[in-house]
């Protein structure tokens, strides 16, 4: 589809070969990897983990929301070296449990980028074991996280 069908004006096109030096266009992935060029000392963290924190539970109700928002980030920090939460977003959600209900909230945004070594078998017990724990004590009808490029919804809740 064309941009301007769309009534989006002119459509600019990039040209890597005309942007920059033939040595950088040329480099491509034979090039020097960035961790070098940066100075970066610490491993490569390049997957992906977006965990979206619940501000009320199921029934409308408000949560301890700081509570959960420093034990993502704490859980994520331990496992994966890091997390960073964002503001309040405004969210909703489709309750197909309940008649298709909608639920607004404003959930916070937890992400990192893990190194894909990190992601041990102590370290996927130890997410899944804080994902049930925050929607079974948050009463959630479903605990959402993304790792990679897949988004994964949790619905039943391991017992304690």
């Amino acid at each position: 589809m064309r941009w301007a069908a769309l009534g989006l004006g002119p459509v600019l096109a990039f040209d890597i070969e005309t942007a920059y030096p033939d040595s950088v266009a040329r480099r491509g992935k034979s090039g020097p990897k960035a961790e070098h060029w940066l100075g970066a000392t610490r491993p490569t963290g390049s997957l992906p983990i977006v965990l979206f924190v619940p501000s009320r539970d199921r029934d409308g109700r408000d949560i301890d929301h700081d509570y959960w928002v420093t034990n993502a980030l704490e859980t994520l920090g331990v496992l994966f070296r890091g997390a960073t939460a964002y503001p309040r977003a405004r969210g909703v959600w489709r309750d197909d449990d309940r008649g298709g209900e909608l639920h607004h909230e404003e959930p916070t945004i937890v992400t990192c980028y893990a190194d894909p070594a990190a992601l041990t078998d102590t370290a996927r017990s130890r997410l899944r074991a804080f994902l049930h724990r925050l929607g079974r004590e948050t009463k959630q009808g479903e605990v959402g996280i993304i790792i990679g490029d897949k988004y994964y919804g949790i619905t039943e809740y391991d017992s304690e």
